[in-house]
């Protein structure tokens, strides 16, 4: 019964995995075809709209993915750097976590507090600065 049951969990996440890839794929081409910037395909940003032109953490990643998936980076980094410079921290993450067949979420507690730390000082910087 063991064996069946691993068997079928191996399955699932090797189903989920291609999907979630397979996701990914789709939205990147997207992504590449329309620049967020002039598409009203992306919405805007809602804490921006809310706040008068106050940045959140995530404020330029859109943009910043479709400068870099046409390799301009420079533009990338001043749309959202911490944007591009977490990029191959969470390419490793994703890597990681499809060899190992764990859960997405389950990161080790102390880098999910590091996460939140940077975030909240990059969402502070970039308004104060």
């Amino acid at each position: 019964m063991t064996t069946i049951r691993h068997a079928a969990a191996i399955r699932s996440h090797a189903l989920l995995s291609a999907a979630q890839l397979l996701g990914g794929a789709v939205l990147l081409v997207m992504l590449y075809g329309h620049n967020p910037a002039g598409s009203s395909l992306f919405p805007p940003c809602p804490f921006r709209a809310a706040t008068g032109g106050l940045l959140c953490p995530g404020c330029g990643t859109l943009r910043g993915l479709h400068q870099l998936l046409h390799g301009h980076l420079g533009r990338a980094l001043a749309l959202n750097a911490l944007m591009v410079v977490s990029l191959p921290f969470f390419a490793y993450l994703g890597v990681a976590t499809l060899r190992s067949r764990r859960r997405a979420g389950a990161w080790p507690h102390q880098l999910a507090w590091v996460a939140l730390a940077v975030i909240c000082a990059w969402w502070l910087a970039r308004n104060l600065i």
